[in-house]
């Protein structure tokens, strides 16, 4: 079933799921005990972290277990599987429930301060992603949530901080989660989405969790499920409101276009790219906030670029993926550029000239190496696949020589 706005608004909804991370002990010196740190919590935190807790205790229990687990990197996370149909009853409590507050808080008071460390740490660690690759940090990252952040969330503060914190929360689990993402974990990223959703609504910033809401849908249509891709990014549209960041509007267009274009649907495809751009010049960036400094020109031109390549458009898609190269050069952003290199070589093929796709390939693949990134690898291993039509030409062979090492590694 689709979601939209219409006929929502005002309607509760409560989650069935059951309670998660169930606190089995707490000593006197006030560490809880999980039963994840008794062992026992180990085969079940997979399945809890996918379920979005009408509890916050639970929550913030669940998304403790699941830092925990990564950090770790005990052998069921490694085969964490991605279930696509998983992300659609999160995006609906989101946008439908009214939350309960039933967490008693021990501990010294959580202090604005505090909250503005967890920030400014958010910044450093969404640079590193941005200009590194999500494998570059993810698990440090995790580690600093796990022994400063969740447990900031057990702590006692007035009501002005608990909404700063959980926002601040959310924006970590959230990239975390993306750096999962891109580092081809998919069954930890989306658990870890799930539970920044949640904490996003916990925050009561609307336009956080329209933000996580794009990233499961970016997700979910990389995978193969563009129909529940499209839907997600819609219930983001229709939970963020049009006078709230005109950049996050933008990109949940740019998603929803991508989903569409691999649904073969050409005219609401187009019509969604149009729409991202409209909403893109609304963007004023001292008005945005911090986690939306990567939707521009060079992300947003990407994006569009593999819309119309899906879309067997290659003049667009080489006009976009050109603009987006621009900017990614300008900016050192080596992932973006190599994957907005990648389209262009597709937009190449797609016309039938292997001679400027092999050298577009050839900047896929130098941008490549220069970052721990996962869809950088896809990126070209595409450009190898989108090749196979020539058959054993020197140029096919050539590139596939040159790009094995990297795919081999990966």
């Amino acid at each position: 079933m689709g979601i939209s706005g219409s006929g929502l608004t005002r309607t509760r909804w409560r989650a069935v799921a059951g309670s998660a991370a169930r606190v089995v002990a707490q000593p006197a010196n006030g560490h809880r005990v999980t039963t994840y740190d008794l062992g026992f919590g180990d085969g079940h935190v997979a399945e809890r972290s996918l379920r979005y807790c009408r509890s916050f205790t639970a929550t913030v229990e669940v998304v403790a277990d699941l830092g925990r687990a990564d950090v770790d990197r005990r052998t069921f996370m490694a085969a964490t599987p991605f279930a696509a149909v998983a992300a659609v009853g999160p995006s609906r409590d989101w946008l439908l429930s009214t939350l309960d507050q039933d967490t008693p808080r021990t501990g010294p008071r959580v202090r604005l301060e505090d909250v503005t460390a967890v920030r400014n740490m958010f910044g450093e660690f969404q640079r590193m992603d941005v200009l590194q690759g999500g494998g570059s940090g993810r698990l440090i990252l995790a580690e600093y949530m796990t022994q400063h952040v969740f447990p900031l969330l057990r702590r006692t503060y007035s009501e002005s901080v608990r909404r700063a914190l959980c926002e601040a929360a959310a924006e970590q689990t959230y990239l975390l989660g993306w750096m999962a993402y891109d580092n081809g974990e998919h069954g930890i990223a989306q658990r870890y989405l799930i539970q920044s959703l949640r904490l996003a609504e916990e925050s009561g910033n609307s336009a956080l969790g329209a933000h996580v809401l794009a990233g499961m849908a970016d997700q979910t249509t990389l995978l193969g499920a563009p129909e529940e891709g499209r839907r997600l990014a819609q219930a983001g549209r229709a939970g963020l409101g049009k006078r709230t960041s005109p950049a996050c509007l933008a990109d949940l267009w740019a998603l929803e276009a991508r989903a569409l274009a691999k649904l073969g649907d050409r005219s609401a495809a187009a019509h969604a790219v149009a729409q991202s751009e409209a909403a893109f010049e609304r963007v004023r960036v001292d008005e945005e906030q911090e986690w939306a400094a990567f939707i521009d020109p060079a992300y947003l031109h990407g994006e569009h670029a593999n819309t119309f390549r899906d879309l067997d458009r290659p003049q667009e898609a080489a006009r976009h993926a050109r603009t987006s190269i621009d900017h990614a050069r300008k900016q050192g952003r080596a992932r973006r550029g190599a994957m907005s290199q990648a389209a262009l070589a597709a937009s190449h093929l797609q016309r039938r000239d292997l001679e400027a796709a092999h050298a577009a390939g050839l900047r896929t693949l130098k941008l490549a190496r220069q970052v721990r990134s996962s869809r950088c690898v896809e990126a070209v291993q595409d450009v190898r696949r989108r090749m196979e039509p020539f058959g054993s030409h020197r140029l096919v062979a050539d590139f596939t020589e040159r790009a094995h090492d990297l795919v081999a590694a990966a």
